[in-house]
């Protein structure tokens, strides 16, 4: 029993080895740092984000500013008045909610800056890394940067400087 058990795992083993496939890593962080015209699109992305941040809370501030007010007179008017400025309170708070939409949700003017700016630089590395992965026969090339659950890994494997040569940035 004991022997053919052995026999089993040998035979599984010995097939796995033919089998054997070869892999690569990556590390997009690091080759973007070393690419530059990502470290300039990735500056113009943090400053558009800082200005149309700054423009959503100050929206954000009137209408809480408002509501302020408003709690602060609110004994003073009348149903009417009340009405009419919850419902400023209510239209200033939609605002501030669409343009925090129109700037930073999917179809917002920070992805269309990023399609323009970075989706370019990560398609030449996409296809850097197509081009060596066929040269030289990688069945599978992981991303160390999105890849959370690797531990450990040779760094023998790693052809991230190897990427950034065939994009033309020497390391």
């Amino acid at each position: 029993m004991r022997k053919s058990v052995l026999l089993i795992m040998m035979l599984v083993a010995v097939s796995m080895a033919a089998n054997a496939q070869k892999f690569a890593l990556i590390d997009t962080e690091y080759i973007m740092k070393n690419i530059p015209t990502a470290q300039s699109a990735n500056e113009q992305m943090q400053q558009a984000t800082k200005k149309y941040q700054s423009e959503v809370e100050a929206l954000a501030k009137e209408a809480q500013k408002m509501f302020q007010d408003y709690q602060a007179k609110s004994s003073t008017l009348s149903a009417a008045q009340k009405t009419k400025k919850e419902d400023e309170i209510v239209a200033k708070e939609k605002a501030a909610a669409e343009l925090k939409r129109n700037y930073f949700g999917p179809e917002g003017e920070l992805a269309k800056m990023r399609d323009k700016l970075i989706t370019p630089i990560q398609d030449d590395i996409y296809e850097a890394v197509k081009a060596i992965s066929q040269q030289y026969g990688y069945d599978l090339v992981v991303d160390r940067a999105s890849a959370t659950g690797i531990i450990f890994a040779n760094p023998r494997i790693d052809i991230s400087d190897e990427i950034l040569r065939k994009l033309g940035y020497s390391n």
